[in-house]
């Protein structure tokens, strides 16, 4: 009697998922927005054109990037783009935060349309669900629309938000992990940035270290069309769709928008912008692109996240490059769980004489200790293999003293992804070596072949990786030690620096459950 009780139950539940999992693709193919693309450029027609026009004739075919290492300078390029605009901007990112900085650049967003710029903002959902009054009060803009990749109908009850995600678990953990900042068609900005605080040095507690390239030429055309693939994918929804807006939203928005703006914090950033754009330019006076004819822009296709493209176009482009060296491979990725396959592949790199150098965070530096876990498990692997191993301190980043006066302490987390190749090739943007990004997360990112910006990549790695900013790991009869420098002598550390008990014990018990696939 109990066994057919609890087949029957199993019965009905499973009917239930189906239902739900039924209803809800009927009720999304319902959902969907009107088809729209790229807008395409014209010469001369607004201030960015003008300005890209007489570079694009002197390096026709080419591309102009330039690395953004620099928080701030992050921040004021994306200021610059949004007021350069004329025609339109199509933002791509997995979250935007509701902060300083991200009120500060969603003020710059509708200052933008209300010139009548045409905006496209792209949010994946799984933070954006928490941030839906800003979505809806950027909505109501008659120049603006947003529209979220993989959402959850559940827009206000977070259990039932929960509970939506239950039902669909392998649906909903893909996410879309792309970051890219569009102007005019013709100015791109991509990489590993979201829009918050904690990109933009604001945060109180903890910056992150992140990488974004700007670009200008062709590359852009790249970007517009991975932008319209995913505009258009059945997987992604007007925000208009799922909540209705509120009239009073947007003024309201706008008064917060000028009320941060006036802030301490408001003004410091507003006056970092009028800095970086006091030359007049596309880019500020100290800053000159690299030119080449060898970018181009590789993303995963959004139907990644309806469990199809298993080939995992991003990876497929990627790991030839990582596998032709012949002198030395730079990995710099804040969650780097290599897996099996991945510590096999370096081994053979090292088996070449090939010199293989990982910089990932630290147990006391991530913001996600579970991934570390896992990550924990492959580092013996790695060093027996002969892979030169780095993890990053959590408290590096001094800053300038008129940032420390306005936010507090200055910690530090690492977030850039990226890698070179042998001097000459170079990848930066969103993807992590670790499983979520391979199979689970879409990506995108640029590849490149240029020697001086190869060079300023791998000049950022000697950096993070020196004694002062980062511990190198070695084995001591099969014991993991830290080697770093304290008051200019060598020190050597027997367990995990810097990390206090519960982010032990969190990182000891992810490392023995059979998750890894998730992380």
């Amino acid at each position: 009697m109990r066994a057919s009780l609890v087949a029957l139950y199993v019965f009905a539940s499973g009917l239930l998922a189906l239902a739900v999992v039924y209803v809800y693709g009927r009720f999304g193919r319902r959902l969907h927005g009107p088809p729209s693309s790229a807008v395409q450029p014209v010469p001369d027609q607004t201030e960015i054109d003008r300005l890209a026009g007489p570079l694009l004739c002197d390096h026709p075919g080419q591309n102009a990037i330039a690395l953004l290492a620099d928080n701030m300078d992050a921040f004021g390029l994306r200021v610059a783009a949004a007021r350069k605009a004329g025609r339109s901007l199509d933002l791509q990112y997995y979250y935007w935060k509701n902060d300083l900085t991200g009120r500060m650049l969603a003020r710059e967003v509708l200052a933008a349309a209300d010139r009548g710029v045409r905006v496209r903002l792209l949010l994946d959902d799984i933070n954006a669900g928490l941030h839906d009054r800003m979505c809806l009060s950027l909505d109501a803009h008659e120049h603006i629309e947003v529209r979220l990749f993989n959402p959850s109908r559940a827009r206000t009850d977070r259990f039932k938000r929960g509970l939506e995600m239950m039902l669909r678990p392998f649906r909903a953990t893909r996410r879309m992990h792309n970051k890219q900042w569009i102007a005019d068609g013709r100015l791109v900005i991509a990489g590993g940035r979201n829009i918050g605080d904690a990109y933009f040095d604001a945060d109180e507690q903890s910056n992150f270290r992140d990488l974004d390239v700007w670009m200008l030429g062709p590359v852009a055309d790249d970007a517009a069309a991975v932008f319209d693939r995913y505009w258009n994918s059945p997987v992604v929804v007007p925000i208009g769709s799922l909540r209705t807006p509120r009239k009073h939203y947007l003024p309201n928005f706008r008064a917060k928008l000028e009320k941060i703006a006036a802030t301490k914090g408001g003004r410091f950033y507003l006056a970092h912008v009028d800095s970086v754009m006091s030359a007049g330019g596309l880019l500020p006076a100290d800053v000159t692109p690299h030119w080449t004819g060898d970018a181009r822009l590789v993303s995963d296709p959004p139907e990644k996240a309806f469990l199809q493209k298993r080939s995992h176009s991003i990876m497929r482009e990627l790991m030839p490059v990582l596998t032709s060296a012949r002198r030395d491979v730079r990995v710099i990725s804040p969650y780097f769980i290599p897996g099996s396959i991945g510590t096999a592949e370096i081994g053979k790199l090292v088996e070449r004489e090939v010199k293989v150098a990982v910089l990932t965070n630290s147990l006391a530096a991530t913001d996600v200790a579970a991934v570390h876990g896992a990550y924990a498990n492959y580092r013996k692997a790695l060093l027996r293999n002969g892979t030169a191993l780095f993890e990053l301190k959590a408290m590096h980043d001094a800053g300038d003293q008129q940032r420390l006066s306005l936010f507090g302490s200055r910690g530090a987390s690492l977030h850039t992804k990226a890698f070179t190749v042998d001097g000459t090739s170079g990848f930066v943007g969103s993807m992590n070596f670790d499983p979520r990004s391979a199979s689970l997360n879409t990506e995108m990112g640029v590849l490149f072949t240029h020697p001086a910006l190869v060079a300023e990549v791998d000049a950022i790695f000697e950096v993070e990786t020196s004694p002062v900013n980062s511990f190198r790991l070695s084995l001591d009869k099969n014991r993991l030690r830290w080697h770093d420098r304290d008051d200019d002598k060598p020190r050597v550390l027997q367990h995990e620096p810097e990390a206090g008990f519960l982010r032990r014990l969190l990182a000891g018990i992810i490392g023995i459950l059979p998750i890894e696939s998730q992380l």
